[in-house]
């Protein structure tokens, strides 16, 4: 019999749905029968692509013996971290403070009023490695509310008030300047690594946000040691494991320093962060490899993400069935020799396992390989690279394929608008730029839909009950900005306003700081505050470059002192932890730069407006079109007359402009170009 999470649309609580544990979805009913009960709720953490948390699904909530028991002691609550970051993040950051470590799947006990006592992560069903069984937890647990409520209530109000004590140093007055940009590119080299590209050791994630930095710093000051670091890096990804030689897009990282073996599943926020990296890093070099990543990343978002209604789905699972039928992680992504031998005959089979590093003994499990590019195999015959490719791709095609993620989330669809835009823009492919329009749509249609106020998730075409936090404002208006920038339609940039409004009205806080839920959001033991990036920008850095940009666009005085305020802690934490606030750099280097402010008064696609969008000067936003009404949608546009009948481009920075110009080559010198 299916239990109430049946009624959800999260992908991940559906997983649930059929369990025989009496599942709960986060609401204030489950802890209303806590507190009718007497009994502690039960909260597990996890989302729909995380190899852990099947697998305690399977061993622990599919058994009716531990299900049982959970149901007759506690009330159990299932949460998708993906929905509800803000329920994550404020337990993750209790379970890392008592534990020394988090992750998911993350077990938590709460008292009735949601107040921690007790935290796990995964826990096995029979005691293992020093770790007690699931079921021992569960009893051990019991016997301490029903034996020694007193200390139970003791533990839980004094991590409360560890909690509420955590409140953010703001990091002072003041923006990023020249040194502590200089010191994070100090701390970054510090900790590269030089013989596999990347930022420090085992497992390794790719540094998105960072190389963004890297790319922009490099384009502002010319230091070819950030351009280098970021080059090489993304070589060593795309030549890694971590990328999928056959299909395209990126796993989620790498359990080794040299990007051999990832962890399997794809996320659509890796593959959109990356496909933009690509992008920009091909504007900055002219890399050939960098333009064919870019676009194989751009068409796996579209080909296997991409949703019935236009949007684009949140993960591709790391698990498949193999041959054998058995649910194993990395099935459907690696082979054997003998494989190959199958599907390319003797000759062939030989030449692929020397261009794909596929060996006898294996780089992954069971004999088996993950596809990468060794550098050691010698001159490449590209015609029959590419016929090879072509047929193993025929191939796994036919190969159970992993699960997916449909449900959509706003942020994480913000990222890819702003990715399929650009990239569609410089490399000639308004398809492209349709998928991002379409995605931009449904945002609009469905998740802000008619509450004036963002959705974070949808699934089918249908609102999830789940407020958008800051990071879905950040992304979503940063998504927008960079379709006004590339179609010229400047509608996008007043949904991208109306968004960032809601940001100033609802999210921030005394002296620039920012929340990671609203005002009048659901109140938990703690209000939710993270400016570190980790695997997307922070809501707090996300917001403060699509602030800045929109300030670039319209003049608006509010909205570049909120950039400017909610900028002070990357004051404080870039030249401490340069890995984890890669995007805030990033921010910090389009604010040293100006940003510049491109009006180019003249047809949208035409030689100006292309040179303007392939401009690299850090966090440039770009204005087109022509006409009178051209103005009305662009305040960049208002006054700028062509010049002699010819398209005109006019570039101006900290309230400076130079003289218009009408030559493309002479704004691509404007730009850094």
């Amino acid at each position: 019999m299916a239990n109430r999470l049946a009624q959800t649309t999260s992908p991940y609580l559906l997983q649930h749905a059929d369990n025989p544990v009496d599942w709960w979805p986060w609401s204030p009913e489950a802890f209303e029968e806590a507190r009718k009960r007497d009994v502690p709720v039960l909260l597990s953490v996890g989302y729909a692509s995380c190899h852990w948390c099947h697998v305690m699904a399977h061993e622990s909530f599919e058994d009716e013996a531990v299900a049982a028991y959970l149901n007759a002691h506690f009330v159990p609550v299932k949460v998708d971290r993906e929905e509800r970051p803000d329920v994550d993040a404020v337990y993750m950051e209790a379970v890392q403070a008592a534990t020394g470590h988090g992750g998911w799947p993350m077990t938590v006990f709460l008292t009735p009023d949601a107040e921690p006592f007790y935290f796990g992560t995964y826990f096995p069903p029979e005691p293992r490695h020093g770790s007690p069984s699931f079921q021992q937890v569960l009893e051990g647990v019991t016997a301490a509310w029903t034996d020694r409520r007193d200390e139970v209530a003791e533990v839980a109000g004094r991590i409360v008030a560890d909690l509420a004590g955590r409140s953010l140093v703001h990091g002072g007055d003041g923006v990023p300047g020249e040194s502590e940009v200089a010191q994070a590119l100090l701390g970054l080299t510090r900790e590269y690594d030089e013989q596999h590209g990347g930022f420090g050791g085992a497992p390794k994630f790719p540094p998105a946000m960072v190389v963004e930095f890297l790319l922009r710093h490099y384009a502002r000051t010319g230091a070819e040691g950030a351009l280098q670091m970021a080059a090489d890096t993304c070589t060593a990804m795309a030549r890694g494991g971590i990328y999928d030689q056959l299909g395209g897009g990126f796993a989620r990282y790498s359990v080794d320093r040299e990007w051999i073996v990832p962890h399997f599943e794809k996320m659509l926020y890796d593959n959109a962060l990356l496909c933009r990296v690509y992008a920009h890093l091909w504007r900055a070099t002219g890399s050939d490899e960098a333009r064919r990543i870019a676009l194989e990343t751009a068409d796996f978002m579209v080909r296997e993400l991409r949703t019935a209604e236009g949007g684009f789905a949140s993960a591709l699972d790391a698990d498949s069935e193999d041959a054998d039928g058995r649910h194993v992680e990395g099935a459907y992504y690696v082979w054997t020799p003998a494989q190959l031998r199958e599907v390319l005959g003797e000759d062939d089979a030989a030449f692929a396992a020397a261009c794909f590093g596929v060996t006898e003994e294996g780089t992954f499990e069971e004999g088996a390989s993950v596809l990468r590019l060794p550098g050691d195999a010698g001159p490449v015959d590209a015609a029959r690279v590419a016929g090879v490719r072509a047929r193993l791709l025929a191939a796994r095609d036919e190969r159970p394929r992993p699960g997916r993620d449909d449900k959509v989330v706003a942020a994480w669809n913000g990222l890819a608008i702003a990715a399929l835009a650009e990239t569609g823009a410089y490399f000639d492919r308004p398809d492209l730029v349709e998928r991002a329009t379409e995605a931009a749509d449904l945002l609009v249609r469905v998740h802000l839909g008619e509450v004036a106020r963002l959705n974070r998730t949808s699934k089918d075409g249908r609102a999830g009950d789940n407020a958008g936090v800051l990071e879905d404002y950040g992304d979503v208006a940063e998504g927008f900005l960079a379709l006004a920038a590339v179609t010229g339609e400047g509608a996008w940039l007043e949904f991208a306003g109306f968004l960032l409004d809601i940001v100033l009205e609802q999210f921030t806080g005394e002296g620039g700081q920012l929340y990671d839920t609203a005002h009048d959001a659901e109140q938990l033991i703690r209000r939710p505050q993270d400016p570190t990036d980790s695997a997307t920008p922070s809501g707090w850095t996300a917001a403060a470059g699509a602030l800045l940009s929109y300030a670039a666009y319209t003049g608006s005085e509010a909205h570049r002192t909120a950039a400017e305020g909610a900028l002070g802690v990357v004051k404080a934490l870039g030249p401490r932890v340069p890995r984890f606030v890669g995007w805030g750099l990033a921010v910090a280097e389009a604010l040293l730069d100006g940003p510049r402010e491109v009006a180019v008064a003249g047809p949208v696609g035409g030689e100006l407006h292309r040179t303007a969008l392939l401009g690299r000067a850090p966090g440039a936003v770009v204005a087109a079109g022509e006409g009178p009404g051209a103005g009305a949608e662009f305040p960049l546009l208002v006054d700028r007359p062509l010049m002699g009948g010819e398209p005109t481009a006019y570039v101006c920075r900290h309230f400076v402009c130079d003289a218009p110009t009408t030559d493309a080559g002479e704004l691509a010198a404007k730009l850094g170009g």
